[in-house]
């Protein structure tokens, strides 16, 4: 059904970001070297088990599998724990498919999975929460956390995500998960650092082999942390964090279009501290002044998990085909932030959400005037789309290169052909769960 009898849809213009980025090739020569005097402690034969989450890290395998080899010349026996909360559909199962998507599995790592959503409580925060612990991780002689440091999708604190969230909601499971979230952002903010303390206190823990990555997405830093200084060194690790955030070059505009967004690219699919948006109550929305969200795919590496598919404003008949209800509603009531999980309004086609976007902005919006920016996803920025009103501003503005003028191509059904290039072809796709829950 045609909307609109014109087309406002504004000429855009592809232009590249130039920040300055560190990228961090040797992975396996640092983790060796960091983890060297840690190890050194264990005895010939421990258990140790190594958490592995679920977001979309740059070369993850690769840092994981490197933590295994430590391990070995240590003289441990390492074991691969999935750590990653309520995702995966919440089943033992599904978080070992998980792991596989990313190249995480026994045979490429040279290390057994041990995957159960079983946990042991081992304590209670003065605050009543109950602190669980994965059974299988609770049983080793030592345990190693493997995860990026980077800020929350949901809040804003001295710890965010990171090592610590890991050890406390990875390794505790979807129940872990759960008790730390109905407490809403008290929970995350006062919880986690109380639960960790018990954790530290009560288990083995050995290290923090904790990820930095810069504005391309790629592996900044590697720090290998000894567990006493957790608590004091991943303050400082996610101030280094924020600084390689990707960012847009202006800070209002009308529309936001997305080619896609998933699991892979933030926990919240869309990553609210680059879009401004949170949609928590109570939780201030901050820039950039984003009026319309437009998101036309989800990725395959999501495995239909589209939490957070309430931060956009309108996506597509294509992409809501691939919603898997039943992984998003777990993962999204696990979070206690039921606003992330509510549908928008689905158009027919690409055209026809990018048309109600433009239409929909609360002010009159022009083919000539509308400020309309066009992405991959929102963790690659580099290189973006942007409409003719934005070019003026953007000229003045040493980092921005103009590329030149880019020509929406449309298919017979509305659909735009990809405007930017996918790294993601080959992962597996499964299917966890059933829309249905019989």
């Amino acid at each position: 059904m045609k909307l609109f009898e014109d087309s406002f849809i504004p000429k855009m213009y592809r232009v590249k970001q130039h920040q300055k980025t560190i990228n961090l090739e040797d992975v396996e020569g640092v983790v060796g070297q960091q983890s060297k005097n840690i190890l050194n402690k264990i005895n010939k034969g421990d258990r140790i088990g190594i958490a592995a989450g679920s977001r979309g890290i740059y070369q993850y395998n690769k840092i994981v599998k490197a933590t295994v080899s430590a391990v070995k010349k240590a003289g441990g026996e390492p074991y691969i724990i999935p750590a990653m909360g309520s995702h995966g559909g919440a089943t033992a199962k599904g978080q070992t498919e998980v792991l596989k998507s990313y190249g995480i599995d026994e045979k490429s790592m040279g290390a057994p999975v041990l995957a159960t959503m079983e946990t042991v409580v081992i304590g209670h925060t003065p605050g009543g929460i109950p602190v669980h612990f994965d059974k299988n991780a609770y049983e080793m002689d030592g345990i190693i956390l493997v995860n990026r440091v980077k800020p929350h999708t949901d809040f804003n604190g001295t710890i965010e995500s990171g090592i610590i969230k890991q050890m406390v909601v990875g390794l505790g499971k979807q129940k872990g998960a759960s008790a730390i979230h109905r407490r809403g952002i008290e929970g995350l903010t006062d919880g986690i650092p109380e639960c960790a303390q018990i954790i530290l206190a009560d288990r083995p823990i050995l290290m923090g082999v904790a990820i930095l990555e810069n504005q391309e997405d790629r592996t900044a830093e590697i720090v290998v942390l000894p567990a006493k200084d957790f608590q004091k060194e991943e303050k400082i690790l996610l101030e280094r964090a924020r600084s390689y955030m990707p960012s847009f070059p202006v800070e209002d505009f009308d529309v936001l279009v997305l080619q896609e967004m998933g699991k892979n690219i933030s926990g919240t699919g869309i990553d609210p501290n680059v879009v401004g948006r949170y949609l928590i109550r109570n939780v201030e929305d901050q820039k950039p002044n984003i009026y319309r969200i437009v998101c036309l795919d989800l990725t395959e590496e999501s495995h239909g998990n589209a939490i957070g598919v309430g931060i956009a404003d309108l996506i597509t008949e294509k992409m809501a085909k691939k919603i898997d209800w039943n992984p998003t509603y777990i993962n999204t009531i696990t979070s206690g932030f039921l606003e992330r999980g509510f549908m928008p309004v689905v158009a027919q086609s690409d055209r026809d959400a990018i048309e109600i976007a433009l239409n929909c902005c609360n002010r009159l919006t022009t083919a000539s005037n509308s400020r309309m920016i066009m992405v991959k996803n929102t963790l690659d920025l580099k290189e973006i789309i942007v409409s003719e009103a934005l070019l003026e501003e953007l000229k003045e503005k040493e980092e921005i290169e103009i590329l030149g003028e880019v020509e929406l191509k449309w298919d017979e059904e509305g659909y735009l052909s990809p405007l930017f290039k996918k790294k993601s072809a080959g992962i597996s796709k499964f299917k966890i769960g059933d829309i249905s829950n019989k």
